[in-house]
């Protein structure tokens, strides 16, 4: 057995000589940091290390489950992040099979580009265009006004009701384009012939993308969807950073931001680190169920 495998690292060296290096970085700035994450369980000094922090149990976890604040940040991140999987997620869908249907040619290559650059703008670059374009005397308020939809400026920022809808269709708009490319690279693989033979049998366009699309990137489908439930409790820390207001603060303050808040600019490490695992272990959960349940329902999962 280990004459084997020392013959199969041997039949392998170049392979293994590309892989080594990869495992190796990752244990050392992926896995050994985690020794980090004890500071979760202390009171945290760094004047006293790790070594001499008092150990606290799990006094940080009892400390923000018992904080009105963080049931409001967990409620904004929850919404903000369901509406982006309900709106986002079949709009993705809906663009790809819109893309892939263009005949080839300068415009599905256009169409295509148009839709993937907002994705390669960073948001400090575009939480400032947006706080511009949604400005009282902005772009969107001076167009809606224009066409007599509105006789006064919208507060879009200033609001707190609204923010989610900001925070939702801005994410859209930066991100759609680029969630179409799995999608059109799985369409891409779906063998011609059989829009052939559903256009000899008389089947339109929709019974086409019904019968023989969206079951060719059902694989595809579940698997986003199961990272995008996964993702849940992640609702874009750089996105909040720059679109938030003492306005709308009640409403734009998600997880992270409520991490970063706490750990870089109140300087409570511990308290912090244990609303990241929090955030960490429900979301390993939420896509454990969400893996389990696209494979009872439509035997289809990622692992």
């Amino acid at each position: 057995m280990n004459l084997k495998f020392i013959d199969r690292l041997k039949a392998q060296w170049q392979l293994q000589a590309m892989v080594w290096p990869g495992i190796l970085l990752m244990i050392i700035f992926s896995f050994i940091p985690m020794f980090g994450l004890i500071i979760a369980f202390q009171d945290y000094s760094p004047l006293d290390g790790f070594r001499n922090s008092e150990f606290v149990g799990l006094d940080n976890f009892k400390a923000f489950l018992g904080d009105s604040d963080f049931y409001n940040v967990l409620t904004n991140t929850i919404g903000i992040s369901l509406l982006k999987l309900l709106i986002g997620f079949p709009l993705e869908i809906v663009l790809a099979i819109l893309i892939n249907e263009l005949r080839t040619g300068p415009f599905k290559k256009f169409s295509q580009t148009v839709s993937y650059l907002p994705h390669f703008l960073s948001w400090v670059i575009l939480g400032g265009m947006f706080i511009t374009w949604l400005s009282s005397s902005g772009l969107v308020n001076s167009l809606l006004m224009a066409l007599h939809l509105t006789n006064d400026p919208i507060p879009f920022l200033t609001n707190p009701n609204g923010y989610w809808w900001v925070a939702t269709l801005s994410d859209i708009w930066k991100e759609v384009g680029w969630g179409t490319i799995l999608y059109l690279a799985a369409m891409a693989g779906i063998d011609p012939s059989l829009y052939e033979a559903a256009r000899v049998d008389g089947a339109k366009k929709l019974k086409q993308i019904r019968y023989i699309t969206l079951p060719g990137i059902s694989h595809i489908i579940v698997l986003m969807f199961v990272l995008r439930v996964g993702s849940v409790l992640g609702s874009n820390l750089e996105q909040a950073l720059v679109l938030q207001n003492g306005s709308n603060i009640h409403r734009s303050e998600v997880i992270d931001l409520y991490v970063y808040h706490l750990g870089l600019t109140q300087g409570d490490f511990s308290f912090a680190t244990a609303v990241g695992i929090f955030s960490s272990v429900v979301s390993v959960i939420l896509l454990l169920g969400a893996n389990f349940l696209t494979k009872r329902v439509n035997d289809s999962s990622i692992f």
